[in-house]
C-alpha cells in the first residue's frame, strides 16, 4: 500500500523557516513533488526531485525553498526559508507512479503570521 506522509508544519512569523518531511512507502519512488494549497485557490506545484537529486522549484519559492531526499530512508524533505504570509497553505508530498497514477499525502498546514 503506498503511503505518503507528511509532518513538520506549523505556525512561523514572516522570515522564519520551517522543514517538512514526507515519508514515503509502499513502493518505489522516482520523482518526489511538494505541491501546497491557498485557500479558495487552485492546488500549486512547487518543487520536484528526482531519485537521482536533480531539482526543479516554482517561480513563487525559487531561492527561497530546498527540496532534498533520503533514499535510504524513502524521505523528502522541504526546508522552507524566508517565509512569507503569502507562503500559508497546506503543502502536500505527491509522486506519479507508473501505471499507477499520481499518490498524494493527507497535507500539513503552514501558517505564516505577519
Amino acid at each position: 500500500q503506498v503511503q505518503l506522509v507528511e509532518s513538520g508544519g506549523g505556525l512561523v512569523q514572516a522570515g522564519g523557516s520551517l522543514r517538512l518531511s514526507c515519508a514515503a512507502s509502499g513502493s518505489t519512488f522516482s520523482t518526489m513533488d511538494w505541491y501546497r494549497q491557498a485557500p479558495a485557490k487552485q492546488r500549486e506545484w512547487i518543487a520536484s526531485i528526482t531519485s537521482g537529486g536533480s531539482t526543479n522549484y516554482g517561480d513563487s519559492v525559487k531561492g527561497r525553498f530546498t527540496i532534498s531526499r533520503d533514499n535510504a530512508e524513502n524521505t523528502v524533505y522541504l526546508q522552507m526559508n524566508s517565509l512569507k504570509p503569502e507562503d500559508t497553505a497546506v503543502y502536500y508530498c505527491s509522486s506519479h507512479l507508473p501505471r499507477r497514477g499520481r499518490y498524494w499525502g493527507q497535507g500539513t498546514q503552514v501558517t505564516v503570521s505577519s
